[in-house]
């Protein structure tokens, strides 16, 4: 197989042994058809010279890329619902490649769903359906452009199998998808070692989780502290981006504070903190407004599998720092998303929370998205807001705190206002009546133009922005 210079192989993962993952084997699919390269990504690791046929034989066939063990797929359980699972692990995928970033030098996994079965499939046939994979890939792709930090969907290969689900119409269309992110360790990767009572495993685990992702941690309760703070990022960023990821299992967080595995997300339609993603979701535990508490939650059963080797007092120390963290990225990640520079933190967290209280006042009225595209860069935008189709909403009492306050500020960059989606007078979104749309044309006509169409405008909208998390 062959590799661009950029290509730095670092499989650290498969050395923590037999405890942590088993070996497995692929499926095999009767067809591989090309859906999505992201060839931007894959520059990033020395991949993007491959044909298409090398691209089908490491994502579709999976083939051992060069200096990479056999796949594994990890172990691990989970709180679900706030109810543990001890019968959990890669159930639909693996482990396949790690390397290095070129540029930053920071670790990287490819990680598959879809593969086939593990030992942790239980009832599952290993399998994905191609609008599973089609919306992850519209998720990653959005959640860039609007600077959370999330997984990127790499590769996606429909693979010519007929599944039947039950919860959507069956039979259905299958394929296998890659995402590249930082990190693959879940929360439950630590959990199933305490469950055991394995605490020299723990130790193991931490020891590897501090030299792969966070080298200036001095111990598992430092640690602790560098991830609650990265979940205290990812979480305000879904909240500025009004996003919705709707299982917020423990299993489903990671140790970078990357978003990742999609399922029943949505992006808000319009202010609403009850708004669930989720249709089982029927106490509304991870409804939007309840997203911080989720996180949260989920940190104190991490501090609570760790507790086996680190002192409590210290575990619960790194607990307490998530709170004046969330709340100074979400005032970051809002001025950010407003397009102005930061005045200080007073100044700040009075625009923030004028920003909320307009986003309230608007109600159904004023879609999430809009509110930010016609304020973006904030002084600089107000004729266009104030011209545009939302004028009327805009020019009630409701809003004059949040345009008096926005008027005083400076904008950032605001030469960004002269890219092309501002020039439009209405922003990229992805709600769900786009993703059915997008999805209709490929299930009922195979035209994926519409699908290819919307990534495109999708990445414009990213290079307009600048937001992209790192």
């Amino acid at each position: 197989m062959p590799t661009g210079a950029a290509w730095r192989p670092d499989p650290m993962f498969a050395g923590l042994g037999t405890e942590f993952h088993d070996l497995v084997a692929p499926a095999e699919f009767p067809k591989t058809i090309m859906r999505f390269r992201n060839d931007r990504a894959a520059a990033s690791v020395g991949l993007d010279n491959l044909t298409d046929d090398e691209w089908l034989a490491a994502f579709a066939r999976f083939e051992t890329l060069p200096g990479q063990p056999a796949p594994v797929a990890m172990r691990y359980h989970g709180h679900q619902f706030r109810t543990y699972n001890a019968d959990l692990g890669d159930g639909r995928g693996f482990l396949f490649a790690q390397m290095r970033e070129a540029g930053t030098g920071r670790l990287l996994d490819f990680g598959t769903k879809g593969s086939g079965r593990t030992p942790w499939s239980r009832s599952g046939d290993g399998r994905l359906t191609l609008k599973g994979g089609v919306r992850e890939v519209l998720a990653a792709a959005m959640l860039e452009a609007l600077g959370v930090p999330t997984s990127r969907a790499f590769s996606l290969i429909e693979t010519g199998e007929a599944l039947n689900r039950g919860d959507e119409p069956s039979p259905t269309r299958s394929s296998v998808l890659v995402r590249l992110q930082h990190s693959h360790v879940r929360f439950g990767t630590f959990q199933r070692l305490a469950y055991f009572e394995k605490p020299e495993l723990i130790r193991t685990l931490t020891d590897h989780v501090i030299e792969a992702y966070h080298p200036d941690a001095a111990g598992p309760a430092a640690m602790l502290e560098r991830i609650v703070a990265a979940t205290a990022r990812m979480t305000a960023r879904w909240m500025t981006a009004g996003f919705v990821h709707g299982v917020l299992n423990t299993d489903n967080m990671n140790v970078t504070g990357e978003s990742f595995d999609y399922g029943p997300w949505r992006f808000l339609p319009h202010n609403d903190p009850n708004f669930t993603a989720a249709y089982f979701d029927h106490s509304g535990l991870y409804s939007f407004g309840r997203q911080p508490e989720a996180a949260f939650w989920n940190l104190q059963q991490l501090a609570g599998s760790l507790s086996l080797i680190e002192d409590e007092d210290a575990l619960v120390a790194a607990l307490n720092t998530f709170s004046p963290i969330y709340a100074r990225e979400l005032a970051a990640a809002m001025i950010e998303r407003l397009g102005v520079a930061s005045a200080g933190e007073d100044a700040d967290i009075a625009l923030v929370n004028a920003a909320f209280k307009a986003l309230a006042a608007g109600g159904e009225a004023l879609r999430w998205e809009p509110f930010f595209f016609d304020w973006f860069c904030g002084p600089a935008s107000e004729d266009r807001a104030m011209q545009g189709p939302r004028a009327g909403i805009y020019a009630a009492d409701a809003f004059s705190a949040f345009r008096k306050l926005l008027s005083a500020a400076t904008p950032d960059r605001p030469e960004r206002l002269a890219a092309t989606p501002f020039s439009r007078s209405e922003p990229e979104e992805l709600l769900i009546d786009d993703v059915e749309s997008i999805w209709a044309a490929i299930d009922e006509h195979d035209d994926w133009t519409v699908f290819e169409a919307k990534l495109a405008r999708i990445d414009t909208a990213r290079l307009a922005y600048g937001l992209s998390a790192p």
